[in-house]
């Protein structure tokens, strides 16, 4: 296969289309690691008094001061900075990557940077290779805004800065005085980084009951304290109630302050005014403000806002908020632990539906005769293996005595297989699943690789540490890697990293 990949390039075929190569390259790899003489081999394993985090490759320890690479052989240090004061302590970054086919002002913008946010609300352009501050953009002015949050509105092309909930004082608030913003968000377009505008999230605007905002794909999603989502056109929004524009670096005089934008100490200017509601484009009433869109055509996920329905999904249309058929999901499961749901990423417009010991995998498909109607049917089913769990609530003893028990196990008792966490590789096209089975003190979990068209189990790789349910887990799985992230009680963090080993018959022997 690699000898015919490599003769189809020699001879042109890919010429006009890096993409393929790529892709059939990505093939190759896939084959080789679901092969059953591949090994994933713990290769490297670290522990921290603070938090750990991962990134296309990179292991970021000590708030970010510590990047290790993990696509070598074994993991090995790319730089160590030194340490920085707690003012300048980093409360969340992205990654940032160069996009493709664009004309960009400086050489350093083709490789990849980190765009991170300090506690003196600084937000900051690192080079990820050596961790040197590219660009500095100071965000708040005179208003005391604490910006805390870093996501995309667009990945890779809009990005939004958002600021804690803004709260008055014990004494301010006992003196009578209101407060009606409740958040800034800062929005700016990347590689180049230029300012958008900045705007304010008014009690005056969009209700007193607002508990929190967020934005994606041109949509701005704001939270109500009963369960109420709404959705609004937030390019619009920017349209429609810009006062002015501008860039970074501008000498500006901006409501009686003078300043340069980005610098210190007058931040970024609030130039988006929302002096009006803006036309409403959705709002649906669900419990804890859980609200999904996605599939095709579009439909929506919400649980029926009453406790009682915890763990009841239903599944409708966004076009006349019709219920699909078999639209209400329920695995009625007895669970500490909720079952989730949620839009798969590969864009196929299917739903995974995760319980304690199944996943399910729907689609949205017409009603036979019925064009206008869609109804939900199930893909594919991933059942957890328990076939020597057997959960009889009347044993016999060895004497002839017959038992009752008081009480049945849960669905996600520690001692039986559950699922724990599930995730896509994008670029090998496979689901991966985390299932962990504890008895007693001691913990045992496999990551399992699935086909993703139809949920045929791949391959399985065992994890060597030991896992504890009670802690918080994360599974990272990238190409020939697989890494976890562990958080153990009184804030210490371990890494395990794995690397895709090709043994033969020879070494096992």
């Amino acid at each position: 296969n690699v000898c015919r990949l490599l003769s189809r390039r020699a001879h042109g075929f890919y010429a006009r289309d890096a993409g393929v190569a790529h892709r059939k390259n990505l093939g190759l790899l896939r084959k080789i690691m679901c092969q059953e003489s591949t090994k994933f081999k713990n290769v490297w394993t670290t522990h921290s008094a603070s938090p750990i985090a991962y990134e296309r490759g990179r292991i970021y320890m000590d708030n970010y001061q510590c990047c290790i690479t993990s696509i070598a052989q074994q993991p090995r240090l790319i730089y160590q900075k030194s340490k920085c004061a707690k003012s300048e302590k980093i409360e969340d970054a992205l990654l940032l990557e160069c996009p493709l086919g664009e004309m960009l002002p400086s050489s350093s913008d083709y490789k990849a940077s980190l765009i991170v946010l300090t506690v003196q609300n600084w937000l900051l352009r690192l080079s990820a290779d050596s961790g040197e501050v590219l660009e500095k953009v100071y965000l708040a002015g005179s208003c005391c805004k604490f910006f805390r949050y870093l996501s995309w509105d667009t990945p890779q092309e809009v990005m939004i800065v958002k600021s804690a909930q803004n709260k008055l004082p014990a004494a301010a608030r006992q003196a009578g005085i209101q407060q009606t913003v409740l958040f800034y968000l800062a929005v700016f377009q990347v590689l180049p980084l230029s300012f958008i505008g900045m705007l304010e999230i008014n009690k005056k605007i969009f209700g007193n009951s607002v508990t929190d905002v967020a934005v994606s794909n041109g949509i701005l999603i704001v939270m109500y304290s009963m369960g109420l989502v709404r959705l609004y056109n937030f390019k619009a929004i920017l349209e429609q109630f810009m006062e002015q524009p501008f860039d970074l670096g501008q000498e500006f005089n901006w409501n009686g302050q003078v300043g340069v934008v980005g610098k210190y100490p007058f931040g970024l200017p609030c130039n988006i005014k929302i002096t009006d509601t803006p036309p409403l484009l959705f709002e649906a009433s669900s419990l804890e403000n859980a609200f999904q869109i996605g599939g095709y055509p579009w439909h929506y996920i919400i649980t029926p806002n009453k406790k009682k329905h915890k763990g009841v999904f239903h599944i409708c249309s966004l076009k006349d908020n019709a219920l699909a058929k078999n639209g209400i999901q329920d695995m009625k499961c007895c669970s500490l632990e909720p079952d989730w749901i949620y839009f798969h990423p590969d864009m196929s417009g299917r739903i995974i539906h995760v319980g304690p010991n199944l996943i399910k995998v729907l689609k949205l498909k017409e009603v036979k005769n019925r064009a206008d109607q869609m109804e939900i049917a199930e893909d594919f089913t991933i059942v957890a293996n328990r076939e020597n769990c057997v959960n009889n609530s009347v044993t016999v003893t060895a004497s002839g005595r017959v038992v009752k028990k008081r009480f049945t196990l849960l669905d996600d008792d520690p001692e039986q297989e559950t699922f724990k966490i599930v995730d896509y590789e994008d670029e090998l096209d496979l689901l991966s699943t985390v299932a962990v089975t504890q008895i007693g003190a001691d913990g045992r979990a496999h990551l399992d690789f699935h086909c993703n068209e139809h949920g045929i189990l791949l391959k399985s790789i065992p994890l060597k540490e030991s896992w504890d349910v009670t802690y918080s887990h994360e599974v990272y799985f990238d190409k020939d890697l697989v890494l976890h992230i562990e958080q153990k009680p009184n804030r210490r963090f371990s890494c395990y990293v794995y690397q895709m080993v090709c043994d033969t018959a020879k070494d096992d022997d």
